[in-house]
């Protein structure tokens, strides 16, 4: 019953998507423009930086809240920090009312590890965000963050079933970018720059439409 529930309380969560609300809200899918991923990245391109940077927070907040709410109903239960977290990511990217066709799940899993611990978050944050830079593809972030998570958290806490849970996400999340390293691959994918040199970026896309 303490897994079920753990699992139950994180997908749930997990499966509140704003940035899909707040396009639908708009008259659009916002799996159909765009960058079509249903999550903060492609929100700041469609709705603006305001309200992509808001979705992002509560992506963030959502395995937050879920794990806390685990750990108070289950406080002397190991696995629901790992259960509830990974439930949360996949509710994230796999969300029933949307078909199971969600967002990417980066947000949230910057969400699992702050919650895990603040330190990490920062150290990791401030990789991330150079590797972000360097490559100028924001899709990277999390390809790399899923990777080396598991890896930090099995150093950390020692636990072989949490650690293999947070693999099997992250697998997940690496699946999930598959189609963004296509585009990268023929010149399709936005680049992070877009965040402060939105005009060259949208010259990018057009010159490649009138080449096509």
């Amino acid at each position: 019953m303490k897994y079920f529930l753990c699992l139950l309380i994180g997908y749930c969560v997990g499966t509140i998507n704003p940035s899909y609300i707040i396009a639908k809200v708009n008259g659009c899918d916002i799996r159909k423009r765009g960058s079509h991923n249903a999550g903060a990245s492609n929100a700041v391109i469609l709705l603006g930086k305001t309200v992509g940077f808001s979705c992002a927070i509560f992506d963030i907040a959502k395995p937050c809240i879920a794990i806390a709410v685990a750990k108070a109903v289950f406080a002397d239960f190991k696995l629901s920090f790992a259960l509830t977290g990974c439930a949360c990511i996949l509710g994230h990217i796999l969300p029933f009312y949307m078909g199971f066709k969600g967002g990417k799940g980066l947000a949230c899993l910057g969400g699992v590890i702050l919650t895990f611990d603040w330190r990490v978050f920062l150290i990791m944050l401030v990789c991330e965000v150079v590797i972000a830079f360097v490559t100028n593809y924001i899709c990277f972030v999390p390809m790399t963050a899923s990777v080396a998570w598991p890896f930090i958290y099995g150093f950390i806490t020692k636990d072989i079933v949490g650690t293999i849970c947070f693999a099997v996400v992250g697998i997940v999340i690496l699946l999930k970018h598959v189609e963004n390293i296509k585009r990268i691959a023929r010149g399709g994918e936005m680049h992070f720059s877009y965040l402060w040199n939105r005009k060259k970026e949208l010259k990018r896309f057009e010159s490649m439409e009138d080449k096509h």
